[in-house]
């Protein structure tokens, strides 16, 4: 389906035309009709296939079409790099439209913090926000929420994962009662249904293939013991033609050391973590997304909030202790039907963990021999696991049978 099919105004067609935005993916033709119809809506859609689209071309194209002044569309955010991240595809959208947004995240800087008063006081409106910051500026009550007309909450299960859940009942404790509210998650854990009951009525509910890597990805592990790790990945890279390479570690220290020894490899690669400050983070993906550099070392701060086009390999030096966190490390590459590699290092501790992550995604991954050169590795005997979630169905209110991918709620 077209953009062009949708019924847009021409002001954001032309933005769309402007992007190179010609056909839509499958979660936005699910989504973008309901959504301006003015529908409540709870969207499940793995990582990487154009949701950010999906809720804001919309919205946007209603904020025209009403003509209305002041606040109109507050998105909450897991993360600074999501929020800087919608906030730059929103300049993108709105080029031609006579809609303001700011991007008000945490961060030491008492400009950053003028400059987002000063957006939130004169009245942006859109407001990208992650809700701790957001909290800050709403207690200093310049903050006026009585034109809003659309809630987002994008990435709302991560957003629960790190504790938000109190933070965004706060906010929306300041939003009127009669606006539009979507919900947008890579996954649907009972808490993100408990919170859509609690926050949408008479809501949509769509599921776009949950929680598995996009077909373009070539996915592969190899067995190894820790000490292996990062030698085999300078044998990986050794006389590779890859422009853009994104390694992922679970622990600060552990990306510290990578980094530190690429750089002794003479790898033009740049770490980011929770030690560096906002300036140094956004300095690094700037360049990365720049290509000025090659690799980007990270912990699973950005797995969720980097959007760099081209990315051809992504390496899980660990892990990751959470399956559904793998979807969206390996969603980082093969973004918008391109295609990628994603490569995974396991140890013996690591084995039961990856066993979680093929059932979460309902595959066998295929395990690598490790090269020559780097000896043997252990071999992959997980433990059997009882807890393989199930796929998720959706059950109409008659006779509890599956009602296909869309299903109407009414907040009881």
């Amino acid at each position: 389906m077209k953009f062009t099919e949708f019924g847009f105004s021409q002001e954001v067609i032309d933005g769309l035309e402007a992007m190179r935005f010609e056909k839509a993916t499958p979660v936005q033709e699910a989504t973008i009709p309901p959504i301006m119809k003015g529908k409540d809506m709870i969207a499940c859609a793995q990582t990487g296939t154009g949701k950010t689209a999906a809720y804001l071309l919309p919205v946007l194209d209603r904020q025209v079409q009403s003509n209305s002044d002041g606040l109109n569309t507050l998105v909450l955010v897991p993360t600074r790099e999501l929020a800087m991240q919608i906030d730059q595809q929103m300049e993108g959208f709105g080029y031609f439209l006579p809609i303001t947004s700011i991007a008000v995240y945490g961060g030491n800087d008492a400009g950053l913090w003028n400059t987002q008063k000063n957006a939130l006081t004169t009245g942006a409106n859109v407001i990208i926000a992650t809700p701790g910051r957001l909290i800050q500026h709403l207690s200093m009550g310049y903050v006026k929420m009585d034109t809003l007309k659309h809630l987002i909450l994008d990435e709302a299960d991560r957003m629960l994962d790190m504790g938000f859940y109190d933070d965004i009942m706060q906010i929306v404790s300041y939003l009127p009662k009669q606006r539009q509210t979507l919900m947008f998650s890579a996954t649907m854990p009972p808490k993100i249904r408990d919170m859509a009951r609690e926050l949408l009525a008479d809501y949509e509910e769509i599921n776009i293939a949950l929680s598995k890597p996009a077909e373009g990805v070539l996915q592969a592990a190899y067995m190894t013991y820790e000490p292996q790790k990062i030698p085999l990945i300078n044998t990986l890279l050794k006389g590779k033609d890859l422009k853009s390479i994104v390694i992922f570690s679970s622990t600060k220290l552990k990306v510290k050391e990578i980094h530190k020894a690429l750089q002794q490899a003479g790898y033009p690669a740049k770490a980011i973590h929770s030690d560096l400050d906002q300036k140094e983070r956004t300095e690094v993906m700037r360049e990365f997304k720049n290509r000025n550099i090659q690799i980007l070392v990270a912990t699973d701060i950005i797995a969720r909030g980097i959007d760099v086009e081209g990315i051809d390999l992504v390496i899980n030096f660990d892990v990751p202790n959470d399956a559904e966190d793998y979807v969206h490390r390996v969603g980082r590459t093969a973004r918008a039907s391109s295609t990628g590699v994603a490569l995974t290092f396991i140890t013996e501790r690591d084995q039961n963990d990856f066993k979680k992550i093929e059932d979460l995604i309902e595959s066998t991954i295929i395990k690598i021999p490790l090269p020559a050169e780097i000896g043997d590795g252990p071999e992959y005997k997980p433990k059997s696991f009882s807890g393989k979630k199930k796929p998720y169905k959706k059950f109409n209110k008659k006779g509890g049978k599956p009602s296909g991918q869309q299903g109407k709620h009414r907040k009881k």
